[in-house]
């Protein structure tokens, strides 16, 4: 049995669902916005043209993609063993959801499943086949491969999870809406963070700097309000929604790292071909 005093803040916090989501997005946006502002490269017309990186830039990149990988494992092991070894966080995922339910008007209901139709299935099978031929047509064969491994394995490694776990919904949807299939981890939540996340790194590889950080800002603002919009509709527990993001933000992770590994694959075995130009003139 939960805390007395804990359960009745996930009562409190259930009750007050929507103050508490609007000031997390607020967070999540700013500090998505203060991270790029960080990481980014601060010179140059565009990230997509070859810079050089001091090694303290060199330092921070390696140091923030290694958090987001091993945060984002961590925290899904930590979410997964609580649900798999104690009844507690199950408990509080419920009670938060009951506590939510007449405190969440129609009108917020409404527009929370506007945003989650971006996270659907079907949504971004769509954006994956039109953001990979774009690239095609632009003749970036890297990034179209990079994006559709990212958005492939995502789609493969939600439903295995799902089928590992075997956990059940909630049982207080919306009176509109119902979701079949398993709970844990959220594939709305995941997939948004891939693709996401995604169109934000392929804005920094293909677009002017100016639009850098507000595309990292707007990624992370929606792909929070997609995985929100699951909890308030009801068909995920919150803990649900936070495996999401995390085993999202750590496949993210993995995609990037991989597209920046080749691509300095190659710079490298073209640097020995510039030089050797360079020498005969």
């Amino acid at each position: 049995m939960p805390d007395p005093t804990v359960l009745q803040a996930v009562r409190f916090a259930g009750a007050h669902a929507l103050a508490i989501y609007a000031a997390l997005l607020l967070l999540v946006m700013l500090t998505a916005g203060l991270v790029a502002r960080g990481l980014l490269p601060l010179r140059g017309p565009s990230a997509a043209a070859p810079e050089p990186l001091s090694p303290v830039a060199l330092l921070l990149r390696f140091a923030a993609g290694f958090a987001c990988l091993v945060g984002g494992a961590m925290l899904f092991a930590t979410i997964a063993e609580e649900l798999h070894t104690e009844p507690t966080l199950g408990q509080l995922d419920e009670a938060f959801i009951v506590a939510m339910i007449d405190h969440v008007p129609e009108l917020a209901l409404r527009a929370f499943y506007l945003i989650t139709v971006v996270g659907n299935r079907e949504t971004l099978i769509t954006l994956g086949v039109v953001v990979t031929a774009a690239l095609l047509v632009l003749r970036r064969r890297g990034l179209a491969l990079g994006w559709a491994l990212a958005m492939l394995g995502n789609g493969a490694l939600n439903p295995t999870l799902k089928q590992v776990f075997e956990r059940a919904r909630p049982i207080h949807p919306t009176h509109w809406l119902t979701e079949d299939g398993f709970s844990f981890p959220s594939g709305h939540s995941s997939g948004a963070v891939i693709a996401m996340g995604m169109l934000a790194y392929l804005a920094v590889r293909l677009l002017p700097r100016r639009w850098h950080v507000p595309a990292w800002i707007a990624a992370a603002g929606l792909a929070f309000s997609i995985g929100a919009s699951r909890v308030f509709l009801r068909v995920h527990f919150p803990s649900d929604v936070l495996a999401g993001f995390a085993s999202g933000t750590a496949w993210l992770t993995i995609s990037i790292a991989s597209i920046e590994l080749a691509r300095w694959a190659k710079r490298r075995r073209r640097a020995p071909q510039v030089s050797g130009v360079e020498l005969t003139r």
